[in-house]
């Protein structure tokens, strides 16, 4: 009997965590749902552009673009802009970014960082020394 008693206790305090978790995961979506646009801007014109916009969830970003070199065959669109928001982990993200013809460059806190090329073992360097050293001889064919 004290193991029933200790299987009810334990579907109880499941049941229990469920509707709270279930409590927090609705409050969350209602807060996406009824979130409002407090800002909205936008410029379009031929040649260049820039829209910004801000939630009342938090939710901010801005970009702005134009073409570069206007009528040459090197003609591009150079774009900078940002966005941030407050993710589920509740950590502010913020992300800035250049996009050209150089590819998209964005940077902010949250990315992974490229890490720092490593040195070639030394044995790695001696033994390309070698093989270019001792090539092996190639016989020439006579046709």
């Amino acid at each position: 009997m004290p193991r029933l008693l200790t299987l009810t206790h334990t579907m109880k305090s499941f049941v229990a965590l469920f509707v709270v978790v279930a409590a927090v995961a609705v409050n969350a979506v209602s807060v996406e749902k009824d979130a409002t646009i407090l800002k909205q801007d936008a410029e379009v014109q031929q040649e260049k552009y820039a829209y910004a916009f801000e939630t009342s969830n938090g939710i901010k970003g801005q970009e702005s673009g134009y073409v570069k070199n206007v009528g040459l065959e090197n003609a591009a669109i150079e774009v900078q802009g940002s966005n941030a928001y407050t993710g589920p982990d509740g950590k502010y993200y913020a992300l800035t970014y250049i996009a050209n013809e150089n590819g998209y460059q964005p940077q902010g806190e949250h990315l992974p960082v490229t890490p720092e090329p490593q040195q070639i073992p030394y044995y790695i360097l001696e033994a390309i020394e070698y093989i270019k050293t001792h090539a092996p001889k190639v016989p020439v064919s006579k046709e």
